[in-house]
């Protein structure tokens, strides 16, 4: 995509919109020499060269990748202005648009018309809110979740002040319902927490299933999709690809949280927070004597924990859903689907090959394996030793991650495995970027290459 006609373009009407206000001088102070500004700059870009290539389909380590293009030069657009949709009188149109794709991502989770929402700086912000509110909703009940959920729950439910449960997950990464129940009679539980997409595995924990909980159980749901939560687009398909009955699910949830800046193809930090119970707008009653008097329409600042956010980043997610809509044909849904596609097609280069063995099999785009041997600590000792051989290579890198997987889960998988301790490293890949779906031959040409060279 050739952005440089829309660099132009963009220059050009930021230009125009400063001169309508008419000319004043800049400060001295606030002026660089070009020469300083060219040595800073070189520098800069040098050092950013020690960047790991997210953008390359070589990258299937961390949930990382650049944003698209489109939200790209929406945020460069906005920065210039710098607008802050705390108060409308911050940032008048972006606090539109925030309010505009807020009503976009309550209709893809099926909430209602009213739903409370808004974007936040990150994932984490936005389940603390939604933790926040639990708790104020709840405030002598503790919050459950699974030990494989977002290390943020209980990190957040520490700075709150929220008595948390852990609660055991299957083998292949979900909530265990059984152990869950076993809580929720104590009484003791007022929100439980259900992961759509497991940072580890991309695990789904089973929403659906929980509802028939809720009915004999007097508790909230709040879904942590901050991964997974785009893919709900896949799940009104004819013939879904995904776990579509716990994505569908997500709409009797009490809150849901998503990121854009994920597989929403958004620059960081977007984040995103919505209450199906717009009464909750109550707990975040706040005054300030200087803000909020530009308008009597909702300013953003009233329904947010955080005061100061980027109206740049509205923007870009806005321009973002303008031209890749909330569509499962089109726009967003076609990314997605190669993505399934690419963690489908490396998972089966996985299973017809006998020197590697699968974890579990992939429920959206994170694949998990190790190479296959006769003993746990031999596969752990070996995937740790092929992660940095991979990462370090110096002509032909492959970027991986590793994941600490259950012995009783591998051996579950194939039963002549020795286990020897509980737990063992093995190898993990993200491939959130559609052309991983044609290059996952060649990771694994190269994946084959690095074993035979460490064994």
């Amino acid at each position: 995509m050739d952005i440089q006609p829309a660099l132009e373009q963009i220059l050009s009407a930021i230009t125009s919109w400063k001169e309508s206000f008419g000319p004043y001088n800049p400060h001295p102070s606030t002026q660089i020499p070009a020469e300083h500004l060219n040595t800073a700059l070189t520098n800069y870009l040098k050092r950013l060269e020690g960047n790991y290539p997210f953008f390359h389909p070589r990258y299937a380590g961390q949930m990382l990748k650049p944003p698209h293009p489109i939200a790209q030069l929406a945020y460069f657009a906005a920065m210039f202005i710098n607008p802050n949709n705390h108060a409308l009188d911050g940032g008048p149109p972006t606090s539109e648009m925030e309010k505009e794709v807020i009503k976009k991502l309550a209709h893809l989770f099926r909430f209602p018309e009213n739903t409370l929402g808004h974007l936040t700086s990150s994932g984490t912000i936005a389940n603390l809110e939604a933790l926040w509110i639990a708790r104020c909703l709840h405030p002598n009940k503790k919050i459950a979740f699974s030990e494989e959920a977002h290390y943020t729950h209980e990190r957040m439910c520490g700075v709150l002040g929220i008595e948390h449960v852990k609660i055991p997950t299957t083998l292949t990464g979900e909530i265990d319902l059984n152990a869950l129940e076993h809580v929720l009679k104590t009484g003791e539980i007022g929100t439980v927490v259900m992961t759509a997409g497991t940072t580890g595995l991309g695990a789904i924990d089973p929403i659906h299933e929980l509802l028939t909980l809720r009915e004999r159980y007097e508790f909230r749901i709040h879904a942590d999709a901050a991964y997974g939560g785009f893919f709900t687009l896949l799940a009104y398909d004819e013939v879904p690809i995904i776990p579509f009955q716990a994505f569908r699910a997500i709409s009797r949830c009490d809150s849901v949280v998503v990121d854009p800046h994920k597989h929403g193809l958004q620059p960081y930090g977007c984040g995103a927070v919505l209450f199906r119970d717009s009464n909750v707008a109550r707990f975040y009653l706040h005054d300030a004597p200087y803000t909020y008097f530009t308008s009597n329409e909702l300013h953003l600042g009233e329904i947010s924990l955080e005061c100061s956010r980027a109206g740049a980043a509205a923007g870009a997610l806005w321009l973002t859903l303008q031209c890749l809509p909330l569509k499962s044909e089109k726009g967003l849904g076609p990314i997605l689907k190669g993505c399934i596609r690419a963690s489908k097609n490396f998972q089966q280069l996985l299973v017809s090959d006998d020197h590697w063995g699968v974890y579990t099999e992939p429920q959206l785009d994170i694949v998990t394996y190790f190479p296959y041997d006769g003993s746990t600590d031999t596969i752990d000792k070996t995937s740790q030793k092929l992660f940095e051989k991979a990462m370090n290579d110096p002509e032909d890198p492959v970027f991986l991650s590793v994941y600490r997987g259950k012995t009783n889960r591998i051996q579950q998988q194939y039963p002549k495995i020795i286990p020897h301790s509980s737990h063992a490293r093995i190898l993990r890949s993200v491939l959130m970027k559609p052309e991983q779906e044609l290059y996952a031959p060649q990771l694994m040409d190269r994946l084959n290459t690095l074993l035979e060279e460490i064994r």
